[in-house]
């Protein structure tokens, strides 16, 4: 066919490095906003400057874990173009398929594990509990792919469909398992310095500890970088994102890529049920009610856009630290939970807003 230009792959590729360090900069101006006036509003109200203590700082990394993996694998199928709102209840069933396995195969009326029994039964338990999470989201590509429905349709079916298996698998009730090194991994057990500062209000003395969970999860999220912006997978996921049909066009194989996006999605939300259970103690399959829309919002936030083709995986990461700041603030001044609700779902509104007003800006 002459005279016919073939599509440009190249335009499609992760934005510019001015264009992301924007993207990012933006939520991490407005982190520190949130933690600078916290503190303020913390100070003015309690007459204490304990929200902006470097232990407080390090329980809310901690606390950040489960929505920070969940975001990681929201913000591949996002960029893609997608959404999966099965997010929260696969990570309730991947906790209590963890949390079976421990009791299962632990030894009767145990209270915690002993010889290599501590090792390795935790090891399966997060392994079930992954791939269980990838399963899912594998089917969930599979069926968005081989049907051709919107993604919305398709998660949202699963996200009751693992729901019900969760509470079918826990009969119902909360599994209780013997505590295990997953329960270590998730809590603020690792020490990273000790700080000693009395100066006017602020009297901040003691160890500053995380889990192994925060390093774990900032491994990953920096895995995930490399991936998409080093590698040809990450370009033809940026590509799928900003026109399918143009991917398409350039041999991008579309539907397997899709089905590996929510695969791995589905194994990140799997990891963050696993880290749950760890922070729990418990399989509970009614935990994370409502969590998929935090997972959504942090990759929002973070420059992630609905319509696909953007996103930052570290940004994603500071959107998620945004939301367990804004939560830690509110039970910091003493505010009922539904104060929080209201805060975290205008956070949502103000961020889908913004993303509007970024499209549109490019479009013109």
């Amino acid at each position: 066919m002459t005279g016919a230009a073939m599509p440009d792959l190249g335009a499609s590729l992760p934005p510019p490095a001015p264009r992301r360090l924007i993207n990012i900069l933006g939520p991490l101006l407005g982190l520190a906003f949130v933690i600078f006036v916290g503190g303020l509003a913390e100070y003015f109200k309690e007459g204490s400057l304990n929200y902006w203590s470097p232990q407080n700082q390090g329980l809310i990394l901690t606390q950040t874990v489960t929505v920070a993996i969940g975001a990681i694998g929201m913000t591949l199928v996002i960029i893609a173009g997608g959404i999966d709102l099965s997010a929260g209840s696969l990570i309730a069933l991947a906790a209590v398929v963890a949390a079976w396995v421990v009791r299962h195969y632990a030894p009767a009326g145990a209270a915690s594990l002993t010889g290599s029994e501590a090792i390795y039964l935790p090891l399966a338990a997060m392994a079930a509990g992954v791939l269980i999470g990838m399963l899912a989201g594998a089917t969930n590509g599979t069926l968005i792919t081989g049907l051709g429905l919107a993604p919305f349709i398709i998660t949202l079916g699963m996200m009751t469909f693992a729901r019900g298996s969760a509470k079918w698998i826990a009969a119902e009730q909360k599994i209780d398992a013997p505590m295990t090194w997953i329960s270590d991994f998730t809590r603020s057990n690792l020490a990273l310095f000790h700080v000693d500062l009395r100066w006017g209000p602020m009297a901040w003395t003691g160890p500053v500890a995380v889990s192994s969970a925060v390093l774990m999860t900032i491994f990953l999220a920096a895995v995930a970088a490399v991936v998409l912006g080093r590698t040809r997978f990450g370009r033809h996921v940026f590509a799928i994102g900003s026109s399918e049909a143009t991917a398409r066009l350039c041999g991008v194989r579309v539907e397997h890529t899709k089905r590996i996006l929510y695969a791995l999605a589905g194994g990140m939300f799997g990891l963050a049920g696993v880290t749950d259970f760890g922070r729990l103690g418990v399989g509970d399959p009614t935990t994370a009610v409502g969590k998929e829309l935090d997972v959504i919002a942090a990759v929002v936030i973070g420059g992630g856009s609905l319509a696909g083709g953007s996103g930052s995986v570290f940004g994603s990461l500071i959107g998620a630290l945004l939301m367990a700041h804004l939560r830690n603030l509110c039970v910091h001044l003493g505010l009922p939970n539904f104060v929080q609700e209201q805060v975290v779902g205008a956070v949502i509104i103000v961020a889908v807003a913004v993303d509007r007003l970024r499209q549109r800006r490019r479009q013109t």
